[in-house]
């Protein structure tokens, strides 16, 4: 393995003052050391006049310290904040060495300064194969420009106050500013009381939005700005002479030149492994290149689980794949009681609620550090490769855009229907939080809506691909980023390589959804055919399972797709059941300024008295209750 000085755990701080003063140094002290989570062994800090950045880093292997950043190019010129990982910036580096740059460090990070300078930061983003959230201050221009990887990996927050900009790693930086109020932002509640996602840009925490995935920004010093796109998923252009052999075969040579690509590091790296294709790919593939790679299952106690709960342990799928690839493998065992302690360390380090019961992704991240500095991830998989075919039958056959549109939006109100909202929400909050009609936010996250081309089912299928990659693997990745980032271990997610990504758009719908033209004629008005259809074509990305026949044991290529969730739903109604009585229910209740106090007891007794599946709601309850209590009353969980 070759050993890189590239700093791998980092946090990211910027300040900007549009109206000419100088930032503060101890402030941008400050909003570095909030993110110290991110970074514990070394920071960094640099002010210039109007402007400043800050850098939290983990030294591991006793890495150079002309490494740390902020990073100065040469003539000191250039100053960059970076977070992320570059794979192929030995290639990036020879091209600009070509052209006359001349590298004092082993950095991925001085690729940034040099690539900067020759070719402009929309060409050097482009050229980018990895993650990365980045601040350049150019002092000769009084310029910052701020950017994101294509995929949106690396988060970067932005937040306006006055003629103050400032953008971070994490939300935490910003409270730390001494002009930063939290303040509940109602609208992106309702959004998330929706979605349980939210698929616009900003946050729960008024004036804090997420610059977009593959977006850059560039600030002047005298307050103008300008945002652009630079790269964006599209799945409208698959080569149809593509013939399933071929597809295979490149899926299985790009999805091995991935993980090759992002095993180059400076400290350990192992893979998260459940019993599942996506990451039994990357362990099969990591483990012919790292001797005794470790691996990481997160499994549950089952003894009080009932239902189709009771097949969400997958330790035995995991440790099939272990033996079969001889990986030194871990299991973290999780019961219902995990919860409870969990929970206000998950949502201190989320901050940005997004998604369904993640709390054993913190338990298995956090596992996971204790042996490895980076763990593989089968983020993206599902989504470019058609892993949820129970999904995609709903949106077939429209009759028209308005149809596709309104029966996509319908399946993901996963928490409430908007007949419901008003019975759930104070009468001040739903008044503001119901300004912004949410099928117009749904429809919002297509490119062009009013022009969708839907003529056949491929075309359907097509643009719910682009709508998942925008909102669901989105908040997956940020939720992963901060749970990870939590116990300082970095996920690096190989289906998010350049070149498998652009593949994966190429190859057409039927290659990866081989039951497509079953699946249209599904008779949706009789339940018990639907949910049959369902459970029949539940197979979904054909041509990944191909590329890794003889790969894989067969079982593991062969079985159905499930997700990753603790058994919440029967734990609730059992061994909690009285522990979320008692904190949803109770008279301290702080989200009852929003949230009616009888709404919620409602949802509640319908699930402890099994008369209704509330699970993903009581779960977004429990993290709004204490979000409300961490970040409006100042509550901190203990580390």
């Amino acid at each position: 393995m070759i050993f890189w000085e590239n700093a791998i755990v980092c946090g990211v701080v910027a300040l900007i003052n549009l109206a000419g003063r100088s930032v503060s140094p101890d402030v941008v002290q400050a909003m570095t050391r909030a993110l110290a989570h991110r970074g514990p062994n070394a920071e960094g800090v640099w002010c210039d006049g109007e402007i400043g950045l800050g850098h939290r880093r983990l030294s591991i292997l006793d890495l150079s310290p002309r490494a740390n950043q902020p990073l100065h190019s040469t003539d000191g010129e250039l100053v960059v904040s970076y977070n992320g990982e570059i794979y192929n910036f030995q290639e990036l580096r020879r091209l600009l060495e070509e052209e006359g740059a001349i590298f004092t460090t082993n950095t991925d990070t001085e690729v940034l300064l040099w690539g900067y300078r020759f070719w402009g930061i929309e060409p050097l983003m482009r050229r980018i194969n990895g993650m990365a959230a980045l601040a350049i201050v150019d002092r000769r221009r009084r310029r910052m420009i701020l950017a994101r990887d294509r995929y949106g990996i690396k988060p970067l927050y932005l937040w306006r106050h006055g003629s103050t900009l400032a953008a971070a790693s994490e939300i935490k930086a910003f409270m730390a500013h001494p002009d930063f109020r939290v303040t509940l932002n109602q609208e992106a509640l309702n959004e998330y009381f929706t979605f349980q996602n939210l698929f616009r840009q900003h946050t729960l925490f008024q004036g804090v939005d997420m610059l977009p995935a593959g977006t850059i920004m560039e600030i002047e010093a005298n307050g103008h700005d300008r945002q652009y796109q630079y790269w964006d998923f599209d799945f409208s252009k698959p080569d149809n002479r593509m013939e399933a052999a071929a597809a295979a075969e490149e899926t299985r040579r790009h999805l091995q030149q991935a993980v090759e690509r992002q095993l180059l590091s400076d400290v350990p790296v192992g893979a998260y492994l459940s019993g599942g294709i996506d990451s039994g790919a990357l362990v099969a593939i990591a483990s012919q290149h790292v001797p005794r790679l470790a691996t990481f299952t997160a499994g549950f106690e089952m003894s009080s689980v009932e239902g189709i709960e009771k097949t969400f342990d997958e330790r035995r799928n995991a440790e099939l794949m272990a033996h079969a690839c001889q990986t030194e493998h871990y299991e973290q065992v999780m019961n219902a009681g995990d919860i409870r302690w969990a929970l206000p360390r998950v949502v201190w380090h989320l901050e940005d609620l997004r998604l369904g019961m993640c709390y054993p992704n913190y338990y298995i991240a956090r596992l996971a550090s204790k042996f490895v500095g980076g763990c593989l991830s089968g983020a993206g998989g599902d989504e470019l490769f058609g892993g949820y075919p129970w999904r995609y039958f709903r949106v077939l056959n429209p009759a028209n855009e308005k149809f596709y549109l309104r029966s996509y939006y319908e399946f993901w109100q996963r928490l409430m229907l908007q007949s419901e909202r008003q019975s759930m929400f104070q009468s001040g909050s739903f008044r503001d939080a119901a300004s912004k009609d949410m099928l117009e936010v749904f429809s919002g996250v297509f490119p062009d809506t009013g022009h969708l081309s839907l003529l056949t089912p491929e075309e359907q299928i097509s643009n719910t691909f682009y709508f998942e990659c925008k909102t669901f693997l989105s908040g997956l990745l940020i939720v992963n980023d901060k749970l990870s980032m939590a116990s300082g271990l970095e996920e690096r997610v190989p289906f998010l390589d350049n070149d498998l990504v652009s593949l994966a758009q190429k190859i057409p719908v039927h290659l990866k959804l081989p039951d497509l033209e079953q699946f249209r004629f599904i008779d949706e008005d009789l339940f018990s055919k639907r949910i049959l259809a369902q459970n029949t074509y539940n197979t979904g990305k054909s041509v990944l399972r191909s590329a890794l026949q003889g790969f894989l044991p067969t079982e593991v290529v062969s079985r159905p797709k499930q997700g990753f969730s603790a058994p919440d739903g029967s734990w609730y109604q059992g061994e909690n059941a009285s522990y979320v009585r008692n904190f949803l229910l109770s008279e301290k209740l702080i989200m009852s300024d929003f949230i009616r106090p009888d709404f919620v007891r409602r949802i509640v007794d319908e699930h402890t008295g099994r008369i209704a599946n509330h699970r993903l709601l009581i779960w977004s309850f429990l993290c709004f209750e204490w979000w409300c209590r961490i970040f409006l009353n100042g509550e901190r969980p203990v580390s």
